[in-house]
């Protein structure tokens, strides 16, 4: 929508909208010198900002969505917090945690412009007055290939000129972003691989195509291709990946569980044994809205 549109919308006046975008207080987007308004948005907006008795203020359920991380999987069990996982990716952690059907997200959305991560997605996507995200760990992504690597890739370019198969997540996880990312940088073609006949819905899953022949090389973590005894490629990518959740869940039971885990000696044995994981930064805020 443009600003008279959601003045409109809204019922209040140009001017007050325009005000309102510069101060922060409503989201939007800055193109060519316009605002733009997404309707989706703006209404999570005005339902973030609805004052409604507390009955109505249901609590979320108490699921993990978002990316696919065998260390924080193995967190979530071994923590005992209580927290059911539903990891399909990062940009479905989000909208579910936007639509209230989920406590905790965990994401790594690369920003390709500027090669940030993280903050501009969760402020796109999340219009709560209330957000804290909070840094998980850091970890090394790369690519995943078969054992002793019999393609010899070396590079992200050895990709299109080896013919590899690749075994790529589906639209909306962080990795696929990566993996479109790092392809686009090294001047290859989003048509010009073959891929595998089926996405791969977790870490877990793109190890599996590869163990199983269905793919000869993906972009993964180093402990999914550790865990399943497949060969990994530095790429030179360590990217943060952070848990995004609202001010009031942070203090309930589950997520405080996770939360002490983060200190455990028995967490910070779990990275060193899987592989490609920093956890220095592991509990520190980085973005409280």
């Amino acid at each position: 929508m443009t600003t008279a549109e959601v003045a409109a919308y809204l019922r209040l006046k140009e001017r007050t909208v325009y005000e309102m975008a510069a101060r922060g207080q409503i989201p939007c987007t800055r193109a060519t010198g316009k605002l733009l308004f997404s309707r989706r948005l703006v209404d999570r907006w005005l339902e973030a900002h609805t004052e409604a008795p507390s009955r109505f203020a249901a609590p979320p359920p108490a699921i993990y969505a978002g990316s696919s991380d065998p260390l924080l999987e193995w967190a979530l069990r071994t923590s005992e917090c209580g927290l059911a996982v539903l990891a399909r990716g990062s940009a479905d952690g989000l909208e579910r945690l936007a639509r209230g059907e989920a406590a905790l997200a965990g994401i790594h959305l690369l920003e390709p412009d500027t090669g940030t991560y993280n903050v501009d997605a969760v402020r796109r996507a999340l219009p709560f007055p209330d957000i804290v995200m909070v840094r998980f760990c850091t970890r090394e992504q790369g690519l995943v290939v078969a054992p002793g690597n019999p393609l010899g890739i070396r590079d992200v370019a050895d990709l299109a000129a080896s013919g590899a198969r690749l075994a790529q997540r589906p639209d909306g996880a962080g990795t696929r972003l990566l993996t479109d990312t790092l392809l686009a940088r090294a001047g290859i073609p989003a048509d010009a691989l073959p891929r595998a006949e089926r996405p791969a819905q977790t870490q877990g899953d793109l190890a599996g195509l590869i163990a199983a022949g269905e793919a000869d090389a993906g972009f993964g973590v180093r402990a999914a291709a550790a865990a399943a005894g497949l060969g990994f490629v530095p790429v030179g990518v360590v990217e943060p990946f952070d848990l995004v959740m609202r001010r009031r869940d942070f203090f309930e039971p589950p997520v405080q569980a996770l939360m002490r885990f983060l200190r455990d000696p028995a967490l910070a044995a779990a990275a060193e044994r899987q592989g490609g994981y920093d956890l220095s930064e592991a509990g520190r805020v980085v973005f409280n809205a």
